[in-house]
């Protein structure tokens, strides 16, 4: 697709300037708007003027989250507030992330490439992304020069670990790394064949060869599971005896 337009709402205008200053770093970013006025910015949504909003939660004439419902799937949103308390609402309206204040660059560029991706794969409801990704068969990853994105093609993955700010990619003949975490790319997977079992590691299912105790056989790769994840694991199995 073309440049994602983005707008930008925070009542406090210095906020609303640090976003749209981010905003403008990221070629594949247009800066289109930034108010401190709800009410212009879902005007400029209703005219579809905006494919990605970076929204404030704490707004005198419209909150955050009354937004969110108003605009329905009419666009993305990321919600940028220094109010932790409301991300399980925020998500269960389907925001593509949650960014705490003050936010970082490095934090900022992980929201977009979450959004970029489901940009790519044409998602328009973050709720179709189980049934969009089943029919997906690969998905673009950022390189390691600007402006490089690298196809991986889903039945090629073996398994992802977590590396602090980043993954990696284990493929039959090569590992990738790139600037995620599994947190972030957990969501972009086909859920049919892909299960977090670790708090540093994804794995595909149809590359398990064995599963002894608390540990997975990939090849001649040792995958610990984790006791957060070992039901979901042995649910697995159960389902595929």
């Amino acid at each position: 697709m073309d440049k994602i337009r983005c707008i930008v709402v925070d009542d406090e205008a210095y906020a609303a300037d640090i976003i749209g200053n981010y905003i403008q770093k990221i070629p594949y970013l247009k800066l289109v708007g930034k108010t401190t006025h709800a009410i212009e910015a879902l005007t400029w949504v209703q005219q579809n003027k905006a494919d990605l909003v970076f929204l404030d939660i704490q707004m005198p004439e419209l909150t955050g989250l009354q937004f969110l419902k108003i605009v329905g799937n009419n666009c993305k949103v990321i919600l940028t507030t220094a109010y932790p308390e409301h991300a399980l609402t925020a998500y269960e309206n389907d925001v593509v992330d949650y960014l705490l204040k003050p936010i970082s660059f490095e934090r900022f560029l992980r929201a977009v490439q979450k959004a970029q991706t489901l940009f790519n794969l044409g998602i328009t409801d973050v709720k179709e992304k189980d049934e969009v990704l089943d029919d997906k068969d690969f998905m673009f990853i950022k390189g390691e020069t600007k402006n490089k994105f690298i196809k991986i093609n889903f039945n090629n993955i073996i398994y992802i670990e977590g590396l602090k700010n980043y993954i990696s990619i284990f493929l039959p003949e090569q590992r990738l790394i790139t600037y995620l975490t599994l947190k972030d790319i957990e969501p972009l997977l086909p859920s049919n064949n892909f299960i977090r079992v670790h708090k540093s590691y994804i794995i595909a299912l149809d590359k398990i060869n064995m599963i002894d105790g608390n540990m997975i056989y990939i090849g001649s790769e040792k995958i610990p599971i984790g006791e957060t994840y070992r039901a979901k694991v042995y649910q697995y199995i159960q389902d595929h005896k």
